[in-house]
C-alpha cells in the first residue's frame, strides 16, 4: 500500500458475505467503497448510486472502449466494472478504497496496480454458502446452480489472494480484515 492510500480488493463466491464486510469496512474513518458499474436489474432494495450504477450495455461499452474502468467482466450474463476516476481520486486523497469484486476483476486489478492488496471471503462452510444463496430470494433454482458450481471454482483459488478470512461472524471478519489492512499500511509506511 502506498502511503497517499492504496486499494483493497474483496472478493470470493456469490454469498459468501462479501458486501457485508465491505459495509463494514467503509464505516471506518479513511475507507471508501468504490461503487460498481452493471448492467443488470437492481435487486429489491438496491440503490443506484450507492449499491451499484446500473446503466445500460451501450454505455458500459462504451466506458470500456474509452479505458474508464480499471476492471470488468461478464458475470452470469451480466458486465460488471470498476470505473477508474474516483479509485484514482480516493487514493489521492489519502483513503483507503474498497472494491467488491469477482475474481477476475481481482486479477486485473492486480495486474494494473501490483501494490493493490486482495482479500479472498470465505463462507463457513458450503451448506451456510447454499443457505444465503437462497436465503436472497432473487433468483431462481438454476441461477443458484449456477452459483454453486462457480463457488467450487472460485474457492479453489483463495490462496492466490493476500489474505483469507472466513466469515462466519460478519463484524468479526470484518474486524479481522481491517486489522490487517491497517498493518499492511504501517509496514508500506514503514
Amino acid at each position: 500500500m502506498k502511503a497517499e492510500g492504496g486499494v483493497v480488493v474483496i472478493s470470493g463466491p456469490s454469498g459468501g458475505g462479501k458486501s457485508t464486510i465491505c459495509r463494514l469496512l467503509c464505516r471506518r474513518p479513511g475507507y471508501r467503497y468504490s461503487v460498481s458499474v452493471t448492467t443488470r436489474a437492481p435487486r429489491p432494495k438496491e440503490k443506484d448510486g450507492v449499491d451499484y450504477d446500473f446503466v445500460t450495455p451501450e454505455k458500459f461499452a462504451r466506458m470500456r472502449d474509452e479505458n474508464e474502468l480499471l476492471e470488468h467482466s461478464r458475470h452470469f450474463d451480466n458486465l460488471y466494472g470498476t470505473p477508474r476516476r474516483p479509485v484514482d481520486e480516493a487514493v489521492a486523497q489519502g483513503k483507503i478504497v474498497v472494491l467488491e469484486i469477482d475474481i477476475n476483476g481481482a486479477d486485473q486489478v492486480k495486474r494494473t496496480m501490483p501494490e493493490a492488496r486482495r482479500v479472498f471471503v470465505l463462507p463457513p462452510n458450503c451448506e451456510e454458502l447454499e443457505r444465503r444463496l437462497r436465503n436472497r430470494g432473487t433468483e431462481d433454482e438454476a441461477a443458484i446452480q449456477k452459483r454453486l458450481a462457480r463457488a467450487d471454482r472460485e474457492m479453489a483459488r483463495a490462496g492466490e489472494f493476500d489474505m483469507t478470512v472466513v466469515n462466519d461472524h460478519a463484524e468479526r471478519a470484518a474486524g479481522e480484515v481491517a486489522r490487517w489492512i491497517e498493518s499492511e499500511v504501517n509496514r508500506a509506511n514503514g
